[in-house]
């Protein structure tokens, strides 16, 4: 049986000869299986440390972990049981190969964007690591402890702070060297060689030609910036500061990648070692530096020049288009784009103003999980409540989204809508007080969270959108609950078995000294058995319960038991007992037997709906009922009229504690008749 975390997860995917690759980004576990349709994923989703189940296209599988992730992969690969799996592939070479079995039209946009996703998503860790430094410096900056933003940063500041100012500026300056890294091992070419490439225009060697005697520099008087072209062999090269570019290294792997495979063919394998890098660099350097590096440049620009037009144009319209984007981009992993001109925009204007709108989807996503916290606490729901505050931790720590999505969000269907309306109104609050105050800018690339509010100027129109967003989602939420009516009753009816089932178990701590008495009265062994009746609550037809119109109900997964199509309205007591439940709404009544056994009775299906508007109810909970005592009445025609189903359930809750649950056939039945035989 499995135990831990990781031995679950692999036993609920199909045990490991059914894993063909395995590997992780920030936060979710990529399987590719043999056979996803084995999965169980009722069952993975209830695994201790796992957030969500996401099936993907063909046999693709992703497991939410969250912050954890990198740890259960590791538990996972480390498993005896694993030793005989294939070993586990890159995430390139998973998405590669399930992308050779695509065919369509669109395609070639789903291979773009994974391309983009790889590139980047490794580089999270350091990106959010910067992010928190530049962070602190915002804030002794802000209160005037050490002037990071002074115009002569070396004296104001003094060198132990510039020292400290690197230490974040490393991450976004070389950062067209980890995306060409990531990229080329996306394409399969060797990383080494798309890093070098890209490090070729870092080194002191290319950073000197500005000062070389034949180099020609000119000042744009509008930005006031110089613009230098140097001579190489006689040609004019427009040279650039490539800090912070990300489009120069996408371009040039994805060009670099034809060249790669084109030289592998040529050369034979005992030659490819050397000769394959060797023409790669000494083709590539020059294409990158003569014309793959201001065309990434002019292109990021154009992007980047493009938005910031909409956004000093219509400023309200960008600031409420880009949070209410963002839902539906991330799940799909199409966000990258949006990222990468964050980038740019910090690499070439110094700032970035897309990163201020969206942070209020982003604390209007934890808001919403802060909801269903407070809701999760007052039901009890131990399991959601648990999940919640672990994807709270990382949205309000990290900035991270997807605990949040994955594990909650995406599996309550209202909650969407709600966190949509936080969205809504966090983009209009930004953009009516960015109208009128400033547009809120930030020279970091900086996930949206707590950490990182200082970070964003005027910050105080961040905190208030943010805080705006995160409020309206939250509130929302307490006030209509994140559950539907069904999953609520199913909740409340499966709470309602496991205290049964708990009280159950400690009557039988009882038992042993009850049969030993019984036994010694008797002169010899005992043997208990208790036979028990349980009666129709309503007259009308019985109909087998996986035949009832409820998907919960005819699973059993709330106990064994009938329906009845009724005839009459009066509700009775089908076994003596105390009432553990009475619904308000009139429409379902829980009863628990002296020695234990519980019966649930429903009238109608999704009847919860109607609010009690047909139903009266005659009976208190905890009362002590008779059979054939009336519980309620219900006004069948009312039902039908509001397009309800009137069959009524009758289950044994604590069926699993029970020795043997026995429905009897379908046909008419008066109330009283016997329906289900019990024996405990």
């Amino acid at each position: 049986m499995a135990s831990t975390t990781a031995e679950q997860i692999v036993e609920k995917v199909g045990g490991p000869g059914n894993i063909a690759s395995l590997t992780h980004c920030a936060t979710r576990l990529r399987f590719e299986l043999k056979d996803a349709s084995v999965v169980d994923q009722s069952a993975l989703e209830k695994v201790p440390g796992v957030l969500g189940a996401v099936p993907q296209s063909g046999d693709r599988y992703q497991v939410v972990i969250g912050g954890a992730v990198a740890s259960v992969y590791a538990d996972i690969t480390h498993l005896p049981s694993m030793a005989g799996a294939q070993a586990a592939k890159s995430d390139a070479d998973v998405k590669a190969a399930e992308r050779a079995k695509v065919r369509g039209k669109v395609a070639w946009l789903d291979a773009f964007f994974e391309y983009l996703s790889n590139s980047f998503r490794p580089l999270l860790g350091v990106l959010l690591g910067s992010s928190l430094i530049i962070a602190i410096a915002a804030v002794l900056d802000a209160l005037h402890i050490v002037p990071f933003q002074g115009v002569d940063r070396l004296t104001e500041a003094g060198a132990t702070w510039v020292f400290w100012d690197s230490m974040w500026r490393s991450v976004l300056y070389f950062l067209p060297i980890m995306v060409a890294y990531n990229a080329a091992k996306a394409l399969k070419v060797d990383p080494w060689v798309g890093g070098a490439v890209m490090a070729a225009v870092f080194t002191p060697n290319f950073l000197s030609l500005q000062e070389a005697s034949d180099t020609v520099c000119t000042t744009n008087q509008t930005l006031g910036t110089d613009q230098c072209v140097a001579q190489i062999f006689g040609i004019p090269m427009q040279l650039n500061d490539y800090g912070g570019q990300v489009f120069v290294p996408l371009i040039m792997v994805a060009v670099l990648a034809q060249l790669y495979k084109l030289l592998n063919r040529i050369f034979p394998e005992n030659l490819q070692m050397v000769f394959v890098p060797f023409f790669s660099l000494l083709i590539m350097v020059p294409v990158t530096a003569f014309l793959i590096g201001p065309l990434g440049i002019w292109l990021g620009s154009g992007l980047g020049a493009g938005l910031a037009w909409l956004n000093n144009t219509v400023p309200l319209l960008f600031a409420v288009l880009i949070p209410m984007l963002y839902p539906f981009l991330v799940p799909l992993g199409l966000h990258w784009p949006l990222n990468a001109l964050m980038l740019a925009n910090i690499s070439t204007l110094g700032y970035d103003f897309i990163q201020g709108p969206m942070g209020t989807w982003n604390f209007a996503c934890f808001g919403a999980t802060a909801g269903v916290l407070v809701v999760a606490s007052r039901a009890k729901d131990m399991e959601v409540r648990q999940t919640a505050i672990g994807a709270l931790a990382a949205g309000l720590l990290g900035g991270i989204s997807e605990p949040s999505l994955y594990g909650i969000h995406l599996r309550y269907k209202r909650i969407y809508p709600r966190m949509l309306v936080g969205c809504a109104v966090g983009g209009v609050t930004i953009g009516i007080l960015g109208w009128i105050f400033g547009t809120v800018k930030t020279g970091a690339f900086a996930f949206t969270s707590l950490l990182t509010i200082p970070v964003f100027s005027p910050m105080w129109i961040y905190a208030v959108s943010i805080a705006a967003a995160f409020v309206v989602a939250m509130l929302l939420v307490i006030a209509s609950d994140y559950r539907t009516p069904e999953q609520k009753a199913e909740f409340e009816a499966i709470a309602a078995q496991n205290a049964a089932d708990a009280a159950l178990e400690q009557e039988k701590t009882h038992a042993p000294a009850t049969a030993a008495a019984a036994s010694t009265a008797g002169g010899g062994t005992a043997t208990l058995v208790a036979t028990k009746t349980v009666v129709a609550p309503i007259a009308g037809t019985v109909v087998p319960l996986a035949e009832v119109n409820d998907k919960v109900f005819a699973s059993k997964a709330l106990g064994d038991g009938v329906g009845i199509i009724p005839s009459d309205g009066h509700i009775v007591a089908p076994v003596a007992g105390t009432m553990a439940t009475v619904a308000d709404t009139g429409h379902a009544f829980g009863i628990k037997t002296d020695d234990g056994v519980e019966l649930l009775v429903h009238v109608g299906i999704d009847t919860v709906q109607m609010d009690g508007k047909g139903f009266t109810v005659d009976v208190a909970k905890d009362a002590r009922v008779e059979v054939g005592d009336l519980l309620g009445t219900v006004d069948l025609d009312a039902v039908k009229e509001a397009g309800f189903d009137t069959t009524t359930i009758v289950v044994v809750v604590n069926t699993a504690a029970l020795k043997k649950v026995t429905p009897v056939e379908g046909g008419e039945v008066a109330a009283g008749d016997t329906v289900i035989d019990v024996e405990a």
